[in-house]
């Protein structure tokens, strides 16, 4: 019992010093969260299976989705896209943080957005990539699809350059051997995603 009421304190002090750190008012205030948002994040923790258990799922989306208002105007489709990213990001043996600073670089979050040069989606993924694993019906448009592929790529390149990220990231930009793709992917998520 006294275990359980423990956790129960520790909880609420993580809520109470989430909510001055992210939101800039005391728990006290008389401001507070959307409880609309606050439910939304409470169930997207619970159905999220990449995280280790449903507390870990509610302080990482709890952090991260004041940092995506600005990108993303719809709170369902906040919470669903932090749970995808975590979700692909995990998979492929990758930081979500670090995913999550490529996509604002790449598309802004824009799931329709398209390069000059064919790109495509969030990660802009280009669509060679389709033929070249034999799967051309695949639509990178697709936020799940496109978060496979880029974290799948960004994986192998982070492999590939013995865990060098800022080399990865150069990789994955088509800019091996410059840095300037590297340090802006870097500069956004030391801004708002680590």
């Amino acid at each position: 019992m006294a275990t359980l009421f423990m956790q129960l304190l520790i909880q609420l002090l993580l809520i109470q010093l989430l909510l001055i750190q992210l939101l800039g008012f005391p728990a006290n205030a008389t401001e507070l969260p959307d409880p609309a948002l606050l439910s939304l994040l409470k169930q997207a923790a619970t159905e999220a299976d990449s995280f280790d258990d449903q507390y870990d799922a509610e302080v990482w989306l709890v952090a991260k989705e004041p940092a995506l208002a600005s990108l993303v105007k719809d709170p369902d489709q906040r919470i669903n896209l932090l749970k995808l990213v975590h979700s692909e990001a995990s998979r492929a043996g990758l930081s979500p943080e670090i995913v999550l600073a490529l996509i604002e670089v790449e598309s802004g979050f824009d799931r329709y957005a398209v390069s000059s040069a064919g790109a495509q989606g969030m990660m802009q993924i280009m669509p060679f990539w389709k033929d070249e694993i034999g799967r051309p019906e695949d639509n990178l448009i697709n936020t799940q699809t496109n978060l496979r592929y880029g974290c799948t790529i960004l994986k192998y390149y982070l492999d590939r350059e013995k865990g060098r990220l800022a080399d990865a990231l150069a990789r994955y930009n088509g800019s091996h051997g410059q840095y300037w793709y590297a340090e802006r992917v870097l500069d956004v998520w030391a801004k708002r995603w680590r």
